[in-house]
Order: structure tokens, then C-alpha cells, then sequence
């Protein structure tokens, strides 16, 4: 399909606006930067209760923002979700519209986790804080009102690898059992060679470019590319993974390998729905005052995450 109009207006309006590209930008102005972006994502949806958290990990602590959609109809099954940003960028504020959106929808405990961001938190912190988060929540599921045996795990972009990755760390140490996992435009592979990386590598939002700032960031050197809790696509083995639901855009960078990491499940016998939204761009679902799909991609995402809490 042709780009989106509305997306190719906005697309258009940022190249006007003559704002720098992040690639270019030290890191703590690259931040102050996309903070507008994220003021297109929209409004806290309203919640019956939203409490934050302090959740150890290795080092110290970090924080976690739990929505609980409704009163009086606990147990909920429970979300984990790690956003997005290159693992450099955003944080819960970020996110309130997206997770407390996916919360009424499911509905479901959503538990929205600040995971520590690259440079300053280089590989495998990130994954490692997502890690320990989901036992934290699987621990404390009853207090949050949540059911410690429906626990799903979801993320997108960045927070899409970690959420694969966390899923692949929790089958390998023996738990939490996850139900779902929720993958979101999801970069699944730091070799970033592939052919919608080449077509859509510029000029619609996520870049090549930024692409190869975000991983050089994130990893310590060469050798972590090949790592599978950082590329979870290069993992020796998919089986025994949780069921996926994977979205992704057409004129996204990081469109193939998103579609091929539900290839690489289903050949491993876990069960992945690929859903592409033809026509938009990579980090839509934050986009959502100006693109009317956003809606319709949560309301996919909320479906396939309640489908699998009902299973």
C-alpha cells in the first residue's frame, strides 16, 4: 500500500519543523527531543487505581507504575510491558496512554516498568531489569490484584526486544511461566541487514541511522550482537517459548525482522500471529491525536493478549 496520508502529513511536518536528527544530538538532548513525540501518544486512559512501585534489581531499584482497569473483579490477568525508545530514550510518563489503553481494553493488570536506559546502562542491564521485574510481578501478582498464572509479558520496538528476550531468560531459569508475550514492532536482530531496513532506512521517523545509534548505545562491542538475549533471533532454539502476537508496520526499518521472528517460532512449534499494518510507520502506536490506526492496532493487541489469558 501507499504510506499512509496522515502518516505522510506528520512525516512531513517533522522534516519541516528542521529538527535535528537524534543520531546527531548528544544523548540528554536526543531525550528532550523525542519528549514531543511522546506528547502524540494522548492521555492516561482513566483507571480505577494506579500505584507506583519500587522493584529491586541488581544494583538498586527501579520503578514500576501498575493500572488496574476496574474494581471489585480481582484476580486480573497481568501485563508486563517495557516501552519503547531505543533503550535510550522515555520512560513511564511516556507511556501512561499506551499501558493504562492496553489495561482497560484486556482488561488486566498492567504492570509499565522504567527500566534502566543505555548509554549510562549498557547490555544486558536492560533485559536483566526486565528479567527481574516480571518475578517481581509474579511474586506480588496477588497484591497488585493480579493472577500470579495469567502472566504475559509486551513491549514495543525496544521494549519488544526486551520483552522477547526476558521471554527467552524466563524459559531458560525456570520461570515464570509466561502465557503470552506481545511483540510490537519488535528489533530482534542487532545485524540490522535486511531488505525493509534497506527500503524504508529513511524518511519515516526511525531511520537506519538512528537505528545504528540506538544499538551502538546499547551494546558493549561487536560480540554482543550475536547475543540472544540481545538478537533473539539468533537464539539456538525457539521452542518452549510463550505464544506471540507480533505487529508490524510496512514502512518500518524493522519490519522483516519482527516477521521473522514469528517465522523462527512457528518453525519451533510456539504459536505467533504476524499482524502488518500496511502503510504506517515504525512507533505508530505512540502516535495515536494523529493516526486513527493506532486505536486499532491496541484493540488488536488487547484481543490477542485477552485470548490468551482466556486459554
Amino acid at each position: 500500500m501507499p504510506l499512509d496520508p496522515q502518516a505522510r502529513t506528520l512525516l512531513d511536518q517533522m522534516a519541516a519543523s528542521g529538527a535535528p536528527p537524534l543520531e546527531t544530538l548528544p544523548v540528554a538532548e536526543a531525550r528532550e527531543q523525542a519528549r514531543g513525540i511522546a506528547q502524540m501518544s494522548g492521555l492516561c486512559e482513566p483507571m480505577a487505581r494506579i500505584e507506583n512501585h519500587r522493584v529491586p534489581v541488581a544494583g538498586g531499584e527501579i520503578a514500576a507504575r501498575v493500572y488496574v482497569p476496574t474494581a471489585g473483579q480481582w484476580p486480573l490477568p497481568v501485563l508486563v510491558y517495557l516501552h519503547g525508545g531505543g533503550w535510550v530514550l522515555w520512560d513511564l510518563d511516556a507511556y501512561d496512554a499506551i499501558a493504562s489503553g492496553l489495561a482497560r481494553r484486556i482488561p488486566a493488570v498492567v504492570v509499565s516498568i522504567d527500566y534502566r536506559l543505555a548509554p549510562e546502562h549498557k547490555f544486558p542491564t536492560a533485559v536483566e531489569d526486565a528479567y527481574a521485574a516480571t518475578r517481581w510481578v509474579a511474586a506480588n501478582a496477588s497484591a497488585l490484584g493480579g493472577d500470579s498464572s495469567r502472566i504475559a509479558m509486551g513491549g514495543d520496538s525496544a521494549g519488544g526486544n526486551l520483552t522477547a528476550a526476558a521471554a527467552l531468560m524466563a524459559r531458560d531459569r525456570g520461570g515464570p511461566a509466561l502465557v503470552h508475550q506481545m511483540l510490537i514492532y519488535p528489533a530482534t536482530d542487532a545485524a540490522a541487514d535486511t531488505p525493509s531496513l534497506r527500503e524504508n532506512g529513511d524518511g519515516y521517523l526511525l531511520t537506519a541511522a538512528t537505528m545504528g545509534w540506538f544499538w551502538g548505545h546499547y551494546l558493549r562491542g561487536p560480540g554482543d550482537r550475536t547475543n540472544p538475549y540481545a538478537s533473539p533471533l539468533r537464539a539456538a532454539d525457539h521452542r518452549g517459548l510463550p505464544p506471540a502476537f507480533i505487529l508490524t508496520a510496512e514502512y518500518d526499518p524493522l519490519r522483516d525482522e519482527g516477521e521473522a521472528y514469528g517465522v523462527r517460532l512457528r518453525a519451533a512449534g510456539v504459536p505467533a500471529t504476524v499482524r502488518r499494518f500496511d502503510g504506517m510507520i515504525h512507533g505508530f502506536l505512540s502516535l495515536a491525536l494523529v493516526l486513527p490506526q493506532a486505536a486499532i492496532a491496541l484493540d488488536e493487541c488487547a484481543a490477542a493478549a485477552r485470548a490468551a489469558f482466556a486459554a
